[in-house]
């Protein structure tokens, strides 16, 4: 009952929505506009610690006493890590396009390389030449969808991206987290998700007892860009459904 009537004195519930690597409130942008209605929205910082662990907790810091958590692929993986830190404190969780893998030996080669670009003055070209054909879909490829991800990219900066890839070469494993997690929690992944792809995302529900998969059909790996609209669909029922159960 207390919970309930925290949530009818303030009106909305807290939210907090959580970027993707070399990502901002951009990525967010028609969620957090669909969502004001029900929902008081924050965006997580992720470009300031290098490590998930680092990252998890600064973000806690900032957070609201308890809050609904939304994240997408790294955004996911820091999520993932605020339920190991802060389990009492999240409501209800909702993971999009995340990797609960350790980093494969290819990635760990990629990042290495991309740090590596950056040093030597060609960070741009990382997101346009080499990141963007596994980020949005290929029908969205060349249209004013890309400049929105490279504008992204440029606003978070090189040394945020070294930061935030030097994190994800040395994540926590999620596969010790995700059976402890206790809330409601819903999976979503792109369909034509190429980094994280549904199978990926198929683990996460396995192993996460009260979890149930969506599939976004036509979105990629930043399925809140490809296909806004039905992301935000599926996040306001998520709210909704979970408040109705009285879950915050």
């Amino acid at each position: 009952m207390e919970k309930i009537s925290y949530l009818k004195r303030n009106n909305k519930i807290p939210l907090l929505l959580l970027p993707g690597t070399l990502c901002n409130e951009k990525l967010w942008e028609h969620q957090i506009a669909y969502l004001a209605d029900i929902a008081s929205i924050t965006v997580g910082d992720l470009t300031q610690n290098n490590t998930i662990e680092g990252m998890a907790s600064s973000v806690l810091k900032k957070a609201p006493e308890r809050f609904a958590l939304a994240g997408l692929s790294l955004g996911g993986m820091v999520a993932i890590e605020m339920m190991r830190q802060a389990p009492e404190r999240v409501t209800q969780l909702a993971l999009l396009d995340t990797n609960p893998r350790p980093p494969a030996k290819a990635q760990m080669e990629a990042w290495h390389q991309f740090i590596q670009m950056s040093k030597e003055g060609n960070f741009i070209s990382i997101t346009k030449d080499y990141l963007m054909p596994g980020l949005i879909r290929p029908a969205h490829q060349g249209t004013p969808l890309t400049q929105t991800v490279i504008d992204m990219a440029e606003e978070v900066g090189p040394a945020a991206m070294e930061r935030q890839m030097t994190a994800l070469m040395h994540r926590p494993d999620a596969f010790e987290v995700l059976p402890m997690i206790g809330c409601p929690v819903s999976v979503m992944v792109g369909e034509e998700d190429s980094v994280c792809p549904v199978e990926m995302s198929n683990e996460i529900v396995r192993e996460i007892p009260n979890s149930h998969l969506t599939v976004i059909k036509d979105a990629g790996h930043l399925s809140s860009l490809d296909n806004p609209l039905e992301v935000s669909r599926k996040l306001k029922e998520w709210l909704q459904q979970n408040f109705r159960k009285g879950s915050i």
